[in-house]
């Protein structure tokens, strides 16, 4: 039994639980495997020839509009499994939502037009894949602040979601250059380093100031992580989330020397180690926030679908889940490696 009565044996009890997982993964998949690809754009502008710039493109052109699917899976649960929320929380961020879908955009006519546009426009539409993925990038993490406090529409509120989007841009960066450590070689694979150590201190900030504020915004939450035994089985979280900053610090020190003598060993460590700290971020905030989709008003029960609608939308989650799981791992299988040169 949970949440004052829930019977988590029948339908209407687990259904809800499914599709809060099922959504939790979708959204977890997508910021990690799109969090890179826009990190990549939000790095372009700092390249610094138009072969470099080629080559950042090419590590992602395999795998950056499939990403976004996960985003696709992650909002249509929501709408059709928790209805009530999806008003509320769709109607709360409106214009931030309206401005990653315009970024978005941008983005994908960016990059299909730099491949066919005369040189003297190809620096145009690199610009504008740029911003489209600093535009996103911000609005998603705007969108995150807005989550934390419960879509307060106040002063402090916007302040503190503004804040997170800009750290959030910073976290992006740091999994693009990672991954440009892992994709690249030679001068691109350097300045990926440089960018890496720029970025690593400003995300670190954002978990920060996650960590901090999210206890505080409800009562609920405060007791979950800090009443006794909890405190005791959740310490290893920052713990470890801690001791990933370390590694990944320690790591682009090492790197330049190595990658100066043509040994790549360790060169997928800072990657590996970004998605760790996403990874620990991301249960740590699903376990404060759980089973809340807005903050103290509605939980994932109050907001889910009819047990009928809900079964009928499993069995189509039963199909179309493994499907999107097995054509990302194949194309990541495929694609696997360095990056080889960019051609249309």
């Amino acid at each position: 039994m949970l949440n004052s009565g829930v019977d988590i044996s029948s339908p209407a009890g687990w259904l809800p639980i499914v599709f809060a997982l099922v959504m939790a993964l979708a959204m977890l998949a997508y910021v990690i495997l799109d969090g890179y690809d826009l990190g990549v754009g939000a790095l372009l502008d700092s390249a610094d020839t138009l072969a470099q710039k080629d080559t950042m493109i090419a590590s992602i052109g395999p795998f950056w509009d499939a990403n976004e699917t996960w985003l696709v899976l992650g909002v249509g649960v929501l709408l059709v499994g928790f209805p009530q929320a999806h008003g509320v929380i769709l109607g709360a961020v409106y214009l931030p939502v309206a401005l990653m879908l315009v970024a978005l955009s941008l983005r994908g006519v960016a990059f299909d037009f730099r491949a066919k546009a005369k040189a003297q426009h190809r620096p145009l539409w690199n610009k504008i894949f740029h911003i489209g993925s600093l535009l996103a990038s911000w609005s998603q993490g705007f969108m995150l602040g807005q989550l934390i406090t419960g879509f307060n529409q106040d002063v402090p509120g916007y302040l503190f979601s503004a804040l997170i989007g800009f750290c959030l841009v910073f976290a992006y960066r740091l999994l693009g250059a990672t991954w440009l450590i892992m994709k690249t070689e030679d001068a691109l694979q350097l300045k990926a380093v440089g960018w890496a150590k720029g970025s690593l201190w400003l995300t670190a900030a954002g978990v920060l100031a996650i960590s901090v504020a999210t206890p505080w915004v409800s009562p609920r939450i405060f007791d979950k992580w800090f009443s006794f035994p909890n405190i005791l089985m959740l310490f290893p979280i920052p713990a470890m989330t801690t001791a990933l900053f370390f590694v990944i610090w320690r790591s682009l020190n090492r790197l330049p020397t190595r990658l100066a003598m043509g040994n790549q060993y360790g060169a997928a460590v800072p990657f590996a180690s970004t998605v760790g700290v996403f990874l620990l971020s991301f249960y740590g905030l699903a376990y404060s926030l759980f089973p809340w989709l807005v903050i103290d008003k509605l939980d994932i029960w109050q907001s889910a679908s009819s047990p009928e609608a809900l079964l009928v939308i499993f069995y189509g989650v039963l199909v179309v889940l493994p499907v999107i799981i097995g054509y990302t791992v194949f194309a990541y299988r495929v694609f696997w490696g360095k990056t080889t040169g960019l051609t249309y």
